[in-house]
């Protein structure tokens, strides 16, 4: 049977509750025999595991990363983090992560920082080939810290892309740079700016699927 934690109250009936790490709490009222509290996890057993399953799925996703180890995604693939005593740079990237163990506590800053990195160079030499590409004229680029809003283009001619992108296939990262340079003379999602978009990339949709798919997993 399920294991779970029993909490007597003064209330009047029996609730199962999974927690979001998948820890099954039962509270039950103060003189429910314990025979009654396990029939009741036993006839509810599918329902919990259930339940278990799709929120342990969750918290993973979600929980807190830690800088000790792990993968960590850099242009669409994934490479493991080492910790190591001394290096001149607290990150190095060396077809993998290399962490020096004092600034472990600063993980995520540093990593934020040199994401930051990668993704002005890429965008500068990705922007300033397409834009070459198709006679696009911009004023600048921008490096945002935006969660979903991968990118945007300011009414003066700024492009603006998310760091986390620096996370993504660089088939993706140039959809986005499309996406974003094409707004520069369409400023709307109109029939007509999906027709330049795919008249530049003719396979947009399969690149922005992606996009949607994954995009929840470019973080930190």
């Amino acid at each position: 049977m399920t294991e779970f934690t029993l909490i007597r109250s003064k209330r009047k009936s029996i609730a199962l509750i999974v927690q979001r790490d998948g820890r099954l709490v039962v509270r039950a009222p103060l003189r429910t025999p314990q025979w009654q509290i396990e029939a009741v996890v036993k006839e509810k057993e599918a329902w919990i595991r259930e339940k278990q399953e799709h929120n342990r799925k969750l918290w993973k996703e979600h929980a807190p990363r830690t800088f000790e180890g792990g993968d960590f995604m850099f242009l669409g693939k994934s490479y493991r983090l080492r910790i190591v005593e001394q290096q001149k740079q607290a990150l190095e990237f060396k077809e993998g992560f290399y962490l020096r163990r004092e600034a472990t506590r600063r993980g995520g800053a540093i990593f934020e920082k040199w994401y930051r990195e990668q993704a002005r160079q890429i965008f500068s030499e990705r922007v300033e080939l397409y834009a070459r590409r198709h006679g696009m004229r911009y004023k600048s680029i921008r490096i945002s810290g935006a969660c979903t809003r991968w990118g945007s283009c300011g009414a003066r001619g700024t492009l603006n892309f998310s760091w986390r992108l620096a996370m993504a296939p660089m088939e993706v990262i140039d959809y986005v740079v499309i996406h974003e340079l094409a707004h520069l003379e369409e400023k709307n999602h109109s029939k007509r700016y999906w027709e330049k978009v795919e008249r530049w990339m003719p396979d947009y949709k399969r690149r922005r699927e992606w996009l949607k798919k994954n995009g929840g997993s470019l973080r930190l």
